[in-house]
């Protein structure tokens, strides 16, 4: 039954979807040792898109940002304390865009600090039932129902940390 949890039914879906060469767009890791502890500085949109742009398509093996769901240039971060996240599905009739606003929303509770108010949308007429998804997403209700239904959680879990173990395999690999 585990191994069911990782194959959701996407049939007819965005079978072979465009994936878009990222490797240009990684700014330089500053080692710890080096970062002033003294400085504050508010959160910037990339450093959320940081945040997320590894997550990995539900459907496909590859992150959301190679597949354009996420850009850069569709993340806000407002007063230091508002995050708002367009994020654009490869069809308009993808099902799957619940579940990746659901992955979306829970790395960034996860990561951000808690005072941050987190909206997660579908990029305005890019889905057929645009305004369905946009209404659960912001449902904190249904949200945290979904998150307890452990097989959903299994396939977020999954996305999250997809890119993470692929380069941990490596590591150990070479």
């Amino acid at each position: 039954e585990a191994s069911a949890v990782h194959r959701m039914d996407f049939s007819g879906q965005n079978l072979n979807p465009q994936v878009f060469d990222t490797s240009a767009n990684r700014r330089a890791k500053v080692p710890l040792e080096e970062e002033d502890d003294d400085v504050v500085d508010e959160f910037d949109a990339l450093e959320v898109f940081d945040l997320i742009r590894d997550i990995m398509d539900p459907e496909h093996p590859v992150t959301l940002e190679a597949l354009k769901v996420l850009t850069l240039k569709n993340i806000t971060v407002t007063g230091g304390k508002h995050v708002h996240v367009y994020f654009t599905p490869t069809v308009p009739h993808c099902s799957a865009s619940t579940l990746i606003g659901l992955c979306l929303r829970v790395k960034l509770h996860r990561c951000l600090p808690a005072h941050f108010k987190v909206d997660v949308e579908i990029t305005p007429g890019t889905h057929l039932q645009e305004e369905q998804v946009n209404k659960q997403l912001a449902d904190k209700e249904r949200v945290a129902a979904a998150l307890e239904n452990q097989n959903l959680l299994a396939v977020v879990h999954k996305c999250l940390l997809g890119v993470q173990e692929d380069e941990d395999a490596q590591a150990h690999a070479g």
